[in-house]
């Protein structure tokens, strides 16, 4: 699908939006025979030309479907390239023998395209990862049944018809009440309203110098440490802890078998006993 190249006319996010959805709508929309007739053209001998007709009769739905999505906030013309993004990968996956239509099998990937853009970019810190939370998302603004927080009862309502706990659903709705902030505040705001920042009234450890050079200390030691402890092992067991730990590219049990003319098992036993004396040596 990779291969599949839209003329530049067809994309959302170049020039005029209203101009593309004239564009899009005007593209005929194919009947039974002609989807069933491309569709095994591109599965049977993989007609690029039999995709692209496929995309192109279908751009209006994707459009119908991102508007539906307009009241997150987010620009119409990037959801609608996002939900084409997913009617590609429809139509590649799409088997004309099923006896679906694909405007019905597409549905559910133009949306799952779109709900990924919506999750990456409706804040800036992630709102749902886990699928409980995703489920939330895209529900709960659905199911209030008034302005403000939720009672005890619509909670419960709520996790009851979407399968999950009413913790999920108090967590999910603090979560879409809240806002995003700058850490360091605006630069228009008044002397009044800038403590509010989080940079105002959270530490920073790292510009304490006391700590930075505690830290520095520190790490000075272990390193001075861990030295005379290597030093104290034998060249063949600081080889292998070496080649084991220390490299970016490290060594398999097999390999330094195969280095040492021992047995890989003979290899782990070295490294198991120049371990434990390190661990000695920093005791």
């Amino acid at each position: 699908m990779s291969n599949i190249v839209l003329s530049a006319n067809f994309n959302p996010a170049q020039g005029s939006l209203e101009s593309y959805i004239q564009t899009v709508s005007s593209i005929p929309v194919l009947g039974v025979d002609e989807e069933q007739r491309l569709a095994r053209e591109f599965r049977d001998s993989g007609d690029l030309n039999a995709v692209r007709q496929m995309i192109l009769s279908h751009l209006r739905f994707v459009v119908h479907v991102a508007r539906g999505y307009a009241g997150y906030g987010l620009p119409q013309a990037d959801l609608i390239q996002e939900g084409n993004i997913g009617l590609m990968k429809a139509v590649k996956r799409f088997d004309p023998d099923q006896g679906v239509r694909l405007v019905s099998f597409a549905v559910h990937w133009i949306r799952a395209e779109i709900h990924e853009y919506i999750l990456r970019n409706w804040r800036i810190v992630k709102v749902a990862t886990t699928k409980a939370q995703r489920k939330l998302f895209f529900n709960l603004r659905k199911s209030k049944e008034r302005l403000g927080w939720f009672s005890h009862d619509e909670v419960q309502k709520v996790a009851d018809e979407l399968g999950v706990t009413a913790e999920n659903v108090l967590e999910m709705e603090k979560r879409l009440a809240a806002h995003d902030a700058s850490f360091d505040g605006f630069a228009d705001d008044d002397d009044d309203n800038n403590h509010v920042a989080p940079s105002s009234y959270l530490a920073s450890h790292n510009a304490d110098p006391a700590m930075v050079l505690e830290q520095s200390d520190w790490e000075d030691h272990t390193q001075e440490k861990l030295k005379r402890a290597l030093a104290v092992l034998d060249e063949r067991s600081r080889d292998i802890l070496l080649k084991r730990w220390g490299a970016d590219d490290k060594a398999t049990l097999h390999d330094l078998a195969a280095e040492y003319g021992v047995s890989a098992e003979r290899i782990r036993q070295l490294e198991n006993a120049a371990i434990k004396k390190l661990k000695a040596a920093f005791a």
